[in-house]
């Protein structure tokens, strides 16, 4: 697959004075990434005029989307760092769930976070009962909201369903521990037909519910659902006393944008790149290599436009090797721009954004949680 999104620019991304921006850069889209978020609650609207929206912060760790979600309504989101979960508090986030169990530091940096900023309600995860302990302890004289987290067939993190209850058992009456549902990352949902995803989610859901049901009577109260990514959060929609948690919406990107185009979202951040080198008669070279795109995925990783006919050759810690069919109409220099096939690892490759508004950049959005530590 040598073009996985057949997208082309149109004035939405006008870019000014390219000349004075150095490459590789991230450019952001305000109005594009508003447009989004809207795009968003319209797929999450619930029937009492609200949303049942906890996006995933991971995709773009800086304040200023945080800033945009909030303005919107959004006041409880995911995290999969400390970090990311300080950023929210600094915004005033209402709730924030760590997307991960507590090691002994995290759970002590979790726990200065959660005195750093009282408002917000800090959660996390557990999947055994040694995590739960830990953070019974640690959080003894506050207690902390947790979500059991439920393998669903992601086989990364959570508890198999039929070891849930047992779990539960253990747990449910540890000091420091307010057990508020279940987290089910359902990852693996990944068709591109929608008709089949949609069946895939609901076989899931229908058991989560049942293991939610059985749950609730041992603790004799209601839990909460987490559920969903980006490609199957709009089918949780409306189901009882459950949010959704998706996060590449905001920036979008390639790979989701030809997979799943029903949603309806458009790409938001764009990588400006030039031409470094032009090889031979049928080979450029661009600055775009694995230190400024995700390179996670296979080949290719990034969509460029504004090339007409193209196929990615190979790609180094600096360099992308492009085969074109004439080279000699490309010089040294040249601008291209370029949608990155996976954003959300791409993001963390850069320590600010350079946000664009009618063609102009405005003052660069720092990437703040790309540290691994702000302050906690």
């Amino acid at each position: 697959m040598s073009r996985p999104l057949q997208w082309t620019l149109d004035a939405r991304y006008r870019v000014d004075a390219v000349e004075t921006i150095d490459s590789p850069a991230l450019l952001v889209f305000p109005e594009l990434v508003a447009q989004n978020i809207e795009r968003a609650l319209a797929l999450t609207a619930t029937a009492n005029g609200g949303h049942c929206l906890r996006p995933h912060i991971k995709t773009v760790k800086c304040r200023e989307v945080a800033r945009m979600a909030l303005a919107r309504g959004i006041d409880c989101f995911k995290c999969s760092t400390v970090s990311e979960g300080e950023l929210l508090g600094e915004v005033g986030a209402r709730e924030v769930l760590l997307s991960y169990q507590l090691s002994g530091p995290k759970a002590r940096r979790w726990a200065a976070l959660r005195e750093k900023y009282p408002a917000t309600d800090y959660g996390s995860l557990v999947d055994n009962y040694a995590s739960a302990a830990l953070a019974s302890e640690v959080f003894a004289d506050r207690s902390l909201t947790v979500y059991l987290d439920i393998n669903i067939g992601m086989d990364r993190t959570g508890i198999a369903p039929a070891d849930a209850p047992d779990l539960l058992r253990r747990i449910k009456d540890l000091p420091g521990l307010r057990i508020a549902g279940l987290h089910v990352y359902d990852g693996h949902l990944h068709d591109h037909d929608p008709v089949i995803r949609r069946a895939r989610a609901d076989e899931v859901y229908a058991r989560v519910a049942a293991l939610r049901t059985e749950l609730q009577a041992l603790v004799g109260r209601d839990l909460h659902l987490v559920m969903g990514g980006s490609p199957t959060f709009a089918y949780y929609v409306g189901r009882p006393d459950t949010t959704v948690s998706p996060g590449t919406f905001y920036f979008w990107d390639a790979g989701y944008g030809a997979a799943y185009p029903e949603l309806g979202f458009v790409p938001a951040a764009l990588l400006l790149t030039r031409v470094l080198s032009v090889v031979d008669g049928r080979t450029i070279c661009l600055d775009l290599g694995h230190k400024a795109v995700a390179s996670e995925m296979p080949q290719p990783r990034v969509v460029i436009p504004t090339l007409d006919d193209y196929t990615i050759r190979g790609q180094s810690e600096e360099h992308l090797v492009v085969t074109v069919p004439d080279a000699r109409r490309h010089r040294v220099g040249d601008v291209h721009f370029a949608v990155p096939v996976h954003v959300c690892p791409t993001v963390s490759a850069y320590e600010r954004l350079l946000p664009v508004t009618d063609g102009r950049v405005g003052t660069p959005w720092r990437v703040v949680a790309r540290d691994r530590m702000i302050s906690v």
